[in-house]
């Protein structure tokens, strides 16, 4: 999880006349410094400054038919950056109206995300999949100036939401958590008044299909909703059996339709998330819609009324409309043979960098190339599992952590070892901690790394295999190296210095892959470098959840399990004892 949010500071307010006037300037000469460009001459306005609407009927000559547009910030392609030399427009350039909608409507339907700049990567990856789709009516709510000016200028529409949002990620449940909360749903009530239908998502989503011909399907649905649903109640792309669902509708993704139903509930639950600042806004929407939830819609049984008893809605089939559990750890899609149209990456416990993570190791992350060829060279290895871990005994809770732990020892040598050779890992992910205390960063990919389409064919190629073998065995000499086609023969138990004197020759060499990690390395030599490296690694882990009947359900994961003789996997016993095993 991020670190929690504090809440916007206030700041004193000067009531001189003088003093208001000249705050006024600082506040608008410092937006135009931060965000112009080199020109000093503006564009005009994407649209009339004093007639919104303008942009709706310009262009129609006398027989009815529409003349070509002028190019406008808001109706030119998607990733055509503004005019070289070009300046920023002014803030009011940016802020939302019904002509800005309109530029980028299609067949009566806009789709809509929203982020600060923390998830500016994020909100990258969710615009070039759409585009990618064919769908380019889009647009992006900004929630700071810093997202507003970087989106501008890669070409993507924005417009400003006027929160004045810190550029930090914000922690689940934080106060910024629940701002971001709020924020959605006033954009909501913000939109639908301009008649179009608009399907919302989180940025931590991507789409791998167009979802507008499917939505179609159902235009007497006044609401559809994602749902938390992890077992199936359809086997089809039909909508899920409303009946049978028991998950809690997830707003991560959602299109609303501007009916009279869609709008009075927008505006109650606005009302409701506004008297409770901390009130989380999917369990003020789930509450809304389940005053009534009975009976389906005349002949159309895959829509329910609900919230007014007029309200018409339906449930996105979790199958093909995926949340993390059913993407990532079912795949669900693949069992039913259906073609999922989205991901959203819940079901995790790693906050914002297990999203990412989980995007990249589908391959679903728009990274730049520079990811895919670190200066230092990958290292990798193969996991081995004894085939009685995997089949033998019972499945419980103990025997699910007897697996987990021979892996997690594997990988704490793998990061020991990288972190010597100052290599990438390609297997885990980790989080960006300082270097004083838990010694030198250890950077890492994820384990499909190398099978991603975007990984350079030089980088792919340049190869070396390390095999493990015994100090006293006669071959086993890393001294004499290995014949140009076969691997490298590398004693078990090595120490640091042995490492780094026999891939000392080994440094342009872009992969070098373990065949195991099994006593491949004794630990370093230097105390101070291990402590550091103890404090780095424990924090790697995080929780299995959860048993049952039990105030405190998880328990942690620790990386240095095997040195705690008699160790078990049990609850920690009191909230003192509620923290991770660190040392």
């Amino acid at each position: 999880m991020a670190a929690w949010c504090p809440a916007e500071s206030t700041k004193p307010v000067f009531v001189g006349i003088y003093g208001a006037v000249l705050g006024g300037f600082a506040v608008s000469a410092l937006f135009f410094l931060l965000s112009s460009f080199s020109s000093l001459s503006a564009p005009p306005l994407p649209f009339p400054a004093d007639a919104t609407s303008a942009a709706l009927t310009a262009g129609a000559n006398h027989s009815g038919t529409v003349q070509a547009q002028p190019e406008t910030m808001y109706n030119r392609p998607i990733w055509k950056p503004p005019p070289r030399g070009a300046r920023m427009p002014p803030p009011r350039a940016f802020q939302l109206t019904r002509g800005m909608v309109r530029a980028r409507v299609r067949d009566g339907a806009i789709v809509v995300t929203f982020g600060n700049y923390a998830f500016l990567d994020f909100i990258i990856t969710w615009a070039r999949h759409l585009t990618d789709l064919g769908v380019d009516n889009l647009l992006v709510g900004a929630m700071d100036t810093k997202l507003l000016r970087e989106l501008y200028l890669r070409g993507v529409p924005v417009f400003d939401m006027g929160s004045r949002m810190a550029t930090e990620d914000a922690g689940w449940g934080s106060p910024t958590f629940h701002k971001m909360g709020r924020e959605k749903v006033l954009l909501i009530n913000a939109l639908l008044p301009f008649g179009y239908e608009l399907l919302m998502c989180d940025t931590d989503m991507v789409w791998l299909k167009n979802p507008l011909p499917y939505l179609a399907r159902y235009p007497d649905a006044d609401l559809l909703t994602s749902s938390d649903q992890v077992i199936p109640t359809v086997t089809d792309d039909s909508l899920e059996n409303w009946k049978e669902v028991t998950g809690a509708f997830n707003i991560g993704i959602f299109h609303w339709r501007p009916t009279e139903p869609a709008k009075r509930l927008a505006a109650e639950w606005k009302d409701l998330v506004l008297s409770d600042d901390k009130l989380w806004d999917q369990n003020a929407f789930n509450d809304l819609v389940r005053k009534v939830f009975e009976q389906s819609v005349e002949g159309e049984d895959d829509l329910v009324y609900s919230y007014d008893g007029k309200l018409k809605l339906g449930v996105l089939p979790a199958s093909i409309f995926c949340n993390g559990h059913t993407y990532f750890v079912q795949g669900m899609h693949q069992q039913l043979h259906l073609e999922p149209y989205a991901v959203h990456t819940t079901f995790q416990y790693a906050g914002t960098e297990g999203k990412r993570n989980r995007l990249r190791e589908a391959m679903l992350f728009a990274d730049q190339p520079s990811y895919y060829d670190s200066p230092g060279g990958f290292l990798s290895f193969k996991p081995g599992i004894p085939k009685s871990l995997l089949l033998d005994g019972a499945h419980t809770v103990e025997s699910h952590f007897e697996l987990v732990n021979y892996q997690l020892k594997q990988i704490r040598t793998a990061l020991a070892i990288a972190s010597l050779l100052k290599r990438t890992l390609v297997h885990v992910m980790l989080k960006d901690l300082p270097e004083e205390e838990f010694g030198p960063h250890i950077d890492f990919r994820e384990y499909s790394f190398f099978e991603n389409p975007s990984l350079p064919k030089q980088v792919k190629e340049s190869l070396l295999e390390v095999q493990l073998c015994d100090d006293h065995s006669s071959r086993c000499s890393a001294a004499n190296g290995t014949s140009k086609h076969g691997p490298l023969l590398l004693p078990r138990n090595s120490t640091d210095q042995k490492l780094l004197d026999v891939f000392s020759s080994y440094k342009d060499v872009k992969i070098i892959q373990f065949s195991s990690m099994v006593d491949a390395f004794m630990g370093f030599t230097d105390a101070a470098v291990e402590k550091k490296f103890r404090n780095r690694v424990q924090r790697y882990v995080g929780i299995w959840c959860c048993v049952q009947f039990r105030e405190i359900g998880h328990i942690y994961y620790d990386m240095y399990w095997d040195e705690k003789p008699g160790w078990k996997p049990h609850p920690p016993e009191t909230r003192e004892d509620d923290h991770p095993p660190l040392s």
